[in-house]
């Protein structure tokens, strides 16, 4: 995510794969190190996570954003869903957001 989306997002603790310094791990990598350092959440807009990645066993979800487009301007319109799914996750669980 980017770190404008992340303003939308005020109640949750958000980081990039970039600040964190994973921006060049592949997905499974970059699932373990997320999980590994904490996080609950893996969001992305990468809709072929949920069929590269077996997540069973794992604590973290993923929660992938279909939208129009790939922008903020395309996700924020997203937040409302992302918000009601965020309340219900459950680890190791795929979750799309439209």
């Amino acid at each position: 995510m980017t770190k404008p989306f992340r303003k939308a997002l005020p109640k949750h603790f958000v980081k990039t794969a970039y600040e964190m310094g994973w921006a060049g791990l592949k997905n499974g990598a970059l699932l373990a190190r997320a999980q590994d350092a904490g996080f609950e959440v893996l969001l992305t807009v990468d809709q072929n996570l949920r069929y590269q990645q077996n997540l069973k066993g794992r604590v973290i979800a993923v929660v992938v954003l279909i939208a129009n487009g790939i922008d903020v301007e395309d996700l924020l319109p997203l937040v409302p869903a992302l918000e009601n799914t965020l309340a219900q996750i459950q680890p190791g669980q795929v979750y799309e957001v439209r």
